[in-house]
Formats: C-alpha cells, structure tokens, sequence
C-alpha cells in the first residue's frame, strides 16, 4: 500500500469504479451468467479464458494464471505504478489525487519525461490545427485537402493539421513554453543535426495525429506537400509510441468494430479517414509496417472477423498475404475486400464515390480461401495445358490447408465445375498433397531438425492435485478472505506456520488487513498487495468453491494437517535413516531411531 493514498481514498475509487468498464477498454467482454468473458489481454488465445467477475470487481485469466481487479490490471496493461493506476481510476469518477513522485529515481524519471511527452504531443497537435485551420501558412495545405475531398468536419474530427515549412518552428513553440528540448528529441517531435542544434521534424507536411487506444496523442504521421521525399513521414519509436503496439483510428473506430464484430484493416491514414468520411466507420491501419502479432491480438480482443482492404497491386496482394498469416494464428475469420489494379481506397472513393465503396467493395467481399484462389489465377493463360495444371494443383495446396472438411469440398466441387474434371480425382489429389504436406510439416517439427524455429511460447500450469497439507492450506486461505473471525481463528492456530511461502505470505498480508480494521472485501484487499504472484493467487483462491459456513471441526482438520505436515516429513526421513541403520547391521542405531519414531507420532496424536 502506497502511504500517499490513504484507505479511506482507495475505497471510495474502487466503490465508484466499475471493473468492467476499465477492462472494457481493452477487451471485448461479453455476458456469461454473472460474469463476463473476452480474449485476455495477457496472453495469445483463440477461446476466451479471461473472466472478469462483477460482484467481486476483479478479473482472472484461466488459461495463463493472470488475476487482479482494476489497479492490477492497468498496472499490468499499461506499465503505471500503483500510485499511478489509483490516479488514473480516480481520474475517471471524479476524484483527483496528488500522487508524490516516486521513490526510485530511475523510475520518477521516466514517468515524468512520459508525462511531458505527452502534454506536448497534445500541445503540438493543438498548433498544426491551428495552423491549418486558421493561419495563412495553412492554406496550400487546406487547398490540398479540399481537392481530395476532405470536408470540414473531417478536418476537425480527425485534428489534422499542417506544419510549416520552418526548420524551428515548433522549436521555438516547445522553448517558450519552457519544454526541455532533450526530452522532446527523446519523445520523437523534434530531431537534432550533427552540430548539435534542434530541428522541427516536421516541415511542410499536412499533419496526421496518431492517438493511442485511451484517445492520447502519442506520434504524428506528415504527408509531404510537393514533391519532396519521403512522401510519409511517421514519428520514431519513442518513451510513448511503439509502433507495432497500435492501431491509427483504433480508438475512434473501437465501439463500432465491437458492435459489428467487424475490424476493416487498411493500409494508410488517408485511406482510414476517406473511408470514415464514405461512412465506413470500423475502419483501422497499421503504422506503415506489416501487421504484428500485438495488433492481430487487439483486433481479436475487439471483433471475430477482419476485412483486408489494401491497394490493389501486387505489393497490396502480397500485403494481405502476411497480415493474413498473422492473422489466422488468433484464430480470426479473414476476409478480402477486392480493389481494382492500381488502385486503393482513398482512390477508389475519390473516383467512384462513398456509395460504390460501402456497396462494391466493402459489401461484396470474399472469403480469404476464395481470394488466394482468385490471385493464383492472375497471369496464367488457363487455355494452356501445362498452365491449367500448375493452377489446379496450387490451388490444391491452397484447400489442402483449410481446417473444415466443409470448406474443402466446397472448393473442390467449384474447381471440378469450373473445368470439368471428376469431384473423385480431385479429392484424391487433394488427399495425396495434404499427406505430403502433413509428413513435411511433421519434419520440420522434429527437435533434431537443424531449421526447427522453437517458439519461446508461454508455457501454462497444468491444474493439478495438491497434497493434503497443501490443499488445506489453499482451504483456509479462501475462508480467511472471507471471514474475519476464521482469520482471527487461524492466526491463534496456525500463526506463520504454513508450509508454502506464498500460503504464509498472503496469510500475513490477511492478518494486517484484517488488524486495520478492513472487512472481507476481495476487491479491496487485492489493491493492499503489490506482488503479482499473490494477487493471483489470492483472485484464485476467492473463487474456491467451499463450504458457506465451515464448522470449528472441519476447520480444526485442516489445521492438523498444515501443523502435522513437517512432522510427518521429519519421520519419513527417520524411516529412511532406520533402513539404514538396519542395512549396515547397526540394531542399536536402528532401535535408537524407532524409539524416537513412536515419540514424535505420540506426540502428532496429543
């Protein structure tokens, strides 16, 4: 517990906050009886594993351990320290805490530069509106807009801006304002030249702000007006920006693709905000680079299927291809949205209009399968033999590696149709290189195959049955957090002698709580706890299914077996020292370590 942030303060955030809201922000989570369920944010899955729990107002992941209520999860998600994480939650019911610095330097450090970078970031998006929106210097740039069709209050919405073809404009603006320019070269808004003088990053380029998934501005991507070069320029990696960790729009864009079930993947900023304007509001990009396995995992987290919509050459279709990959490995349902040749959305939008967009391309897509298929096709004279061939057994290998025999047969009954071949022959093929494909992908699995890429993959617990001692000590720890008086009981009985660290520390952590005058409250006591093994253990154990009201017998058990367990181990290992004995012939040793064998079991009975 943080000494800056009193019990009284704490209680009265976690009363007004709702765990689910904080979670929602981050994971889709739908309604299972009176808890609700998504994806966790901790882990890569498939199956929804991640539980959040309403009444109790903490969440648990059954499938990598991961538990706590909503400090512990934007302290886990977001990095912050649990001064931060409170402030934040009381930030968003109203509450507003003075959160002295940190203890350790290092760390102080880096959150304040964090919170710097952040207010300019926010300060400099503010000026390139400004400047586009209002200022003389902003003119080309909103002339330039204006010809591709963005309206106003696109303008506005999106806050795009223009920054001037000026070496220290920004410079100037972040000095006066008393902005260590270190720190902004650090947070990437401003670069330094070799003689060791700032510079504006950006200069002449209409501006486009990059917010992160809580709605911050955290980078910036410029277009270049003329024709300078690069064409884009983005933000570096910076103490806030981590390219490969977010989505433009994502924040903008997230209730509609959670209401659709639905995320539209493009490959551009301009072609995110043409699309917007055409009324295609779950629409998403990645940050100029291929898709990563972090952002696959927030587009699962938020919707069950994606549509890829990229440029229409073969850089676009090699494009979908590896987002594609990627993907399919979160277990999306992937479809392709089929521009023609040469062409991407802002283009298409701009030609054909928002109307064609929604209905011919966003409303007429295929399944991925469909468009691998369609892709094999392109450039291939199918009225040549050899050619024809070379087609129909790629595309065998293609439906060779779909999942569901459903959509196998599919395909090959559209392929048997299309150039009238037999159904029989072509399953027999298909049979044929999927068994191939089957022994080749066995091989490169094999541990002593010298390309084998073995993957560091987070391995998880298997549940597993505890010894008794160790049973009753988890049993006891679940009545602990929920009564007092139990708490009390077992502090006279049992005090610090559990048997496992973990059970012996959070037992400790119960006997203050409860010494403060706390009452069973879960969700409060979860706060109290710092280390991450403990918060999951105790979400864990508060779950245990267990009797509502334990009799003092039963309970008296238990404590027989936690207190019993030592003694026990210390007469398997006198056992062991009497076969000993026995074995090397020495009957007095052997009588000497039975005699004290029925002592220590005597006094186990008393």
């Amino acid at each position: 517990m943080n000494p800056s942030i009193s019990d009284e303060t704490l209680q009265l955030i976690l009363s007004k906050i709702d765990i689910n809201d904080v979670i929602g922000e981050y994971v889709h989570l739908k309604k299972s009886g009176k808890n609700y369920l998504g994806l966790c944010p901790f882990h890569a899955e498939k199956t929804p594993s991640f539980s959040v729990h309403v009444e109790k107002q903490f969440y648990r992941c059954f499938g990598c351990g991961a538990a706590g209520n909503a400090v512990s999860f934007l302290m886990d998600i977001e990095g912050y320290s649990f001064p931060q994480a409170v402030q934040v939650l009381g930030e968003k019911v109203g509450i507003n805490l003075h959160v002295p610095a940190s203890s350790n330097t290092e760390t102080q450090q880096k959150n304040e530069e964090k919170d710097v970078v952040l207010k300019a970031h926010h300060l400099a998006a503010q000026l390139f509106h400004h400047v586009l929106m209002e200022r003389t210097e902003g003119i080309k740039a909103r002339e330039y807009l204006e010809q591709r069709g963005f309206r106003l209050e696109t303008l506005k919405e999106f806050q795009i801006g223009y920054a001037p073809d000026s070496w220290d404009f920004l410079v100037n603006f972040l000095e006066k304002r008393n902005y260590p320019l270190s720190i902004m070269e650090k947070g990437g808004l401003i670069a330094k030249s070799e003689n060791e003088k700032f510079f504006d990053r950006f200069r002449n380029r209409v501006i486009f702000p990059i917010w992160d998934t809580q709605g911050n501005v955290i980078a910036f991507g410029g277009r270049m007006l003329g024709d300078g070069q690069p064409k884009y320029l983005n933000s570096p990696e910076s103490l806030i920006f981590r390219k490969n960790k977010q989505l433009f729009n994502f924040h903008h864009a997230r209730q509609e693709i959670r209401k659709q079930q639905t995320t539209i993947l493009l490959e551009g900023y301009v072609d995110v905000i043409s699309a917007w304007q055409a009324g295609v509001s779950n629409v998403t990009a990645t940050m100029g680079t291929s898709l990563s396995d972090e952002q696959a995992r927030m587009i699962r987290r938020n919707s069950e299927q994606v549509i890829l919509c990229f440029d229409g050459d073969q850089a676009g279709i090699e494009g979908v291809s590896r987002a594609a990959e990627v993907l399919e490995k979160q277990g999306l349902l992937i479809k392709v949205a089929m521009l023609p040749s040469g062409s991407d959305p802002d283009d298409y939008i701009r030609k054909f209009g928002a109307a064609a967009f929604r209905k011919q391309i966003i409303g007429e897509v295929r399944s991925y399968p469909s468009f691998k298929l369609e892709v094999l096709k392109r450039g291939r004279n199918l009225q040549d033999e050899g050619e024809r061939m070379r087609y129909i057994r790629e595309a065998l290998t293609v439906i060779s590696r779909l999942p569901h025999a459903v959509e196998r047969d599919h395909y090959l009954r559209s392929i048997a149709e299309e150039f009238s071949l037999s159904l029989d022959a072509l399953k027999q093929e298909q049979l044929q290189i999927y068994r191939s494909e089957k022994k080749k992908e066995g091989r490169d699995k094999d541990p002593g195959n010298r390309n084998n890429i073995v993957r560091n993959e987070k391995q998880f617990k298997i549940k597993q049955l505890y010894p008794a001692y160790h049973n009753a000590e988890r049993i006891v720890i679940a009545y602990m957090l929920r009564d007092k008086e139990v708490s009390d009981w077992l502090e006279l009985k049992v005090g610090s002698q559990f048997n496992i660290d973990e059970h012996s520390a959070l037992a400790a952590y119960l006997y203050a709580y409860y010494a403060e005058g706390h009452s069973p409250d879960v969700h409060l006591f979860l706060s109290k706890l710092q280390d991450q093994e403990l918060i999951q253990l105790a979400a864990e154990l508060s779950l245990m299914n267990i009797n509502p009201k334990p009799s003092e017998k039963e309970l008296e058990d238990y404590v027989s077996q936690i207190l019993s367990y030592p003694v026990l181990r210390e007469i398997e290992q006198k056992e062991e020292e009497r076969r000993i004995a026995e074995r090397q012939g020495d009957v007095l040793q052997a009588a000497l370590i039975a005699t004290e064998i029925i002592k220590m079991k005597q006094r186990m009975k008393s």
